[in-house]
């Protein structure tokens, strides 16, 4: 018998919060929650906002919610942060430019950390949109801690995936240019009152045209609210085409298979490690001997993996 399910679909935002934060600490009781939330989820246009630090992600995000909110759609917002070294949380967690939407009945934001995950979002970040998606959110903004070579992950996540640039910084566009080109659905400009902005747009339009995706490229100065209506027509309209085809199913075969293993390797990693318990071996003393090399970590794990 779940708690918190049935409140969540009523809406209740401390349900929400309280299962977000038993999802977060990996508590065993979420996974119950989650299951039952599962039939009443796939509804939301999940987005992905993704780029540079310093590209006026958290603006742009503050933004289009308030465009969102005009034309009455209900928002949720996960700002993934960096993971502090000392307390495990996200260290902007105050999100500051949002809190105009804290008092906002129609919008859900929270804060989250990555947990050292390569591709800057947490397994609990999944789980968490879902949340948002059964307790009736029509937009779900997943803001990312910034992008590399190979943080990409939220393309596995999002529907659709903005990626964020700025003008004047060669190394976005030779980041973009060793992997990212192939997961932006839309590419947002901002800060395009800035020199170069032309410049930037003609790179991207360049590297495009070695791809067979249609993406499309558009201005904006965040700071300003200026560029927001066309990104947000863009983002409305990628979507639609993705609903008119099998793009969307796709979409969600990738989510689901992504996340399938990611539970399966919590799973067997489980077993394993309360396998090794049970034959009277703790990792530390495992990790000693095989640092002594008494033995080594292919043998301890195929006898953890052994069935």
């Amino acid at each position: 018998m779940t708690e918190l399910a049935p409140r969540v679909l009523k809406g209740d935002v401390r349900a929400v919060a309280r299962l977000m934060r038993l999802i977060d600490d990996a508590q065993p009781q979420a996974e119950a929650e989650l299951r039952a939330l599962w039939p009443h989820t796939g509804r939301a246009h999940l987005v992905g906002i993704t780029g540079n630090p310093g590209a006026g992600k958290s603006t742009l995000v503050d933004r289009l919610v308030a465009l969102l909110r005009s034309k009455r759609k209900t928002v949720g917002v996960l700002a993934v942060d960096p993971t502090s070294p000392f307390t495990g949380g996200a260290i902007l967690g105050d999100r500051i430019r949002m809190q105009d939407h804290a008092l906002d009945p129609g919008v859900f934001i929270r804060s989250m950390a990555t947990r050292g995950q390569l591709g800057g979002l947490s397994r609990a970040t999944s789980d968490c949109a879902r949340v948002l998606d059964a307790m009736g959110k029509d937009i779900i903004l997943i803001e990312t801690v910034g992008v590399g070579q190979d943080e990409v992950e939220i393309c596995r996540l999002a529907h659709t995936t903005v990626v964020v640039v700025v003008p004047g910084l060669g190394d976005d566009i030779q980041a973009i240019k060793a992997g990212i080109l192939e997961v932006a659905d839309l590419f947002a400009v901002n800060k395009a009152d800035r020199e170069g902005a032309d410049r930037t747009i003609r790179d991207l339009r360049t590297m495009l045209e070695l791809t067979d995706k249609e993406v499309a490229i558009v201005k904006c100065v965040a700071s300003r609210g200026e560029g927001t209506d066309e990104l947000w027509a863009e983002i409305d309209s990628h979507y639609q085409k993705l609903r008119s085809g099998p793009g969307l199913l796709q979409r969600e075969r990738d989510r689901a298979r992504t996340e399938l293993v990611e539970v399966l390797r919590a799973r067997l990693l489980k077993v394993a490690v309360d396998r090794l318990a049970r034959q009277g071996a703790q990792l530390d003393d495992l990790a000693l001997r095989i640092a002594r090399r008494e033995t080594d970590p292919y043998s301890v794990a195929d006898e953890a993996a052994r069935l």
